[in-house]
């Protein structure tokens, strides 16, 4: 009989009763960067077989996913084989029991308002502000009085990313690598980038983030449809 998803969902996280692997799945998803076994061993001070077997165990529950690179530039023969890399995968767990449906009460929200008239779209983005003036407050208050800008800059993105936006910057602006709402964005994206765009907004304008924009762009599968723009230097 196949597993429900709820029964996969409690084996990916019991997956993660166990110290070690518990360390290592902590180690990679609290990195920007791709990990490989040599360094995932050296931060938990394990032998390097012992973290690849804890690592590929948590890539077949689909905790995190591994892809192959070279971490040199050599070329040609002698340069050895790629290096396997692990991240955190995009792979959403949502475990509560007796088991409960957000999600699900969001949609239904989400269309609700698609249907009502504009004044109702328009309290939704007013809340969103709101709340995102709240975040940036959080952002500003990790703040020295007299911190410059990149220093605001740089905690504004450290709240996104504790709200699951995966900020990266990326060719002088910053990309929002995943969407907190994919689920209801993908029901009623106008409704829910306005939203997001909305609370975003919020979050610069409360965080001091002088001449920082935040601006719609067509997002890529996952990611956010906002981008950030600093001012040009």
């Amino acid at each position: 009989m196949p597993a429900t998803d709820l029964e996969r969902q409690i084996a990916a996280i019991a997956l993660l009763d166990e110290p070690i692997r518990r360390g290592l799945y902590l180690y990679v998803a609290e990195r920007r960067s791709e990990v490989g076994r040599d360094e995932a061993a050296r931060a938990l001070r394990i032998s390097r077989a012992l973290a690849a077997f804890h690592l590929d165990k948590l890539v077949q529950q689909g905790l995190l996913d591994a892809s192959y690179r070279r971490l040199t530039a050599r070329r040609g023969p002698g340069a050895g084989r790629p290096a396997k890399l692990y991240h955190r995968s995009a792979r959403q767990l949502d475990l509560t029991l007796p088991e409960r449906r957000y999600e699900l009460a969001g949609r239904v929200l989400a269309r609700a308002l698609t249907a009502m008239r504009p004044a109702a779209r328009g309290a939704l983005e007013r809340a969103a502000r709101a709340e995102g003036r709240r975040l940036g407050a959080d952002a500003r208050h990790r703040t020295a009085v007299k911190a410059g800008t990149d220093r605001l800059f740089t905690n504004t993105l450290a709240v996104l990313a504790e709200c699951g936006y995966e900020p990266a910057r990326v060719n002088g602006e910053v990309r929002l690598r995943n969407c907190p709402f994919d689920a209801l964005a993908n029901e009623c994206r106008p409704l829910v980038c306005g939203m997001n765009l909305a609370l975003l907004r919020g979050v610069l304008a409360a965080a001091g983030t002088r001449g920082t924009r935040a601006e719609l762009r067509p997002p890529e599968a996952g990611s956010c449809c906002v981008v950030l723009k600093p001012p040009k230097r």
